[in-house]
């Protein structure tokens, strides 16, 4: 199934002759024969193939903003951090997703060339946008969780007021802690990144 939604651009190559493609059966075949999809990103979410405009600037520098405050972690770590552009791909389930932000060791585990395992990873971070509150608020936790991503961060610049979220300890499908402030009031990011986000730096 095709639906649209909202997001980031894809990564994916060129198809060949189509009679050199391999069948497709699934939402996961589709996304690794589309060519280049450029101004869209293209996601599997729960075995549907999510294609979806970029965000707007705004979107993009919160997650910039993000990745600035957590720098001296990252770098002082040896950790590579990903603004955007990288593909997860969630043990399991083989959904395919691409966060807004990213944390992951220098050594993380891929699948295939472009995709990290997401079991692999240290934190994701999902900035909400209109187009994609319901599935960035409801279905990627759940699914972040399934794929042992230990920490997701939800930035949620839309709610009313604005808020941000840590969820993490995942078991069973659910983060089993989750702490939520407003935005503008610290947040504590726990182990392996302990560190106190400002958040105002989303407002």
């Amino acid at each position: 199934m095709v639906t649209t939604a909202r997001g980031r651009p894809s990564r994916h190559l060129s198809p060949k002759d189509p009679k050199d493609l391999p069948p497709v059966r699934t939402a996961r075949d589709l996304l690794e024969a589309l060519p280049p999809t450029p101004g869209f990103r293209a996601e599997v979410i729960d075995g549907s193939l999510i294609v979806s405009p970029v965000g707007t600037p705004e979107h993009s520098w919160s997650a910039t903003l993000l990745s600035y405050a957590l720098q001296p972690v990252v770098m002082e770590r040896d950790w590579r951090a990903h603004v955007g552009g990288v593909n997860i791909c969630i043990d399991g389930p083989r959904d395919s997703l691409i966060p807004d932000f990213v944390i992951a060791p220098a050594d993380c585990p891929r699948w295939g060339a472009l995709e990290l395992r997401s079991s692999g990873l240290i934190m994701v971070t999902e900035v909400v946008s209109p187009g994609s509150a319901r599935t960035d608020r409801d279905d990627k936790p759940r699914i972040y969780a399934t794929g042992g991503v230990p920490i997701m961060l939800l930035v949620d610049p839309i709610a009313t007021p604005g808020t941000a979220t840590v969820l993490s300890d995942p078991e069973d499908g659910a983060y089993r802690t989750v702490t939520r402030v407003q935005l503008g009031k610290p947040l504590r990011i726990p182990s392996p990144v302990d560190f106190d986000l400002d958040t105002s730096i989303f407002l």
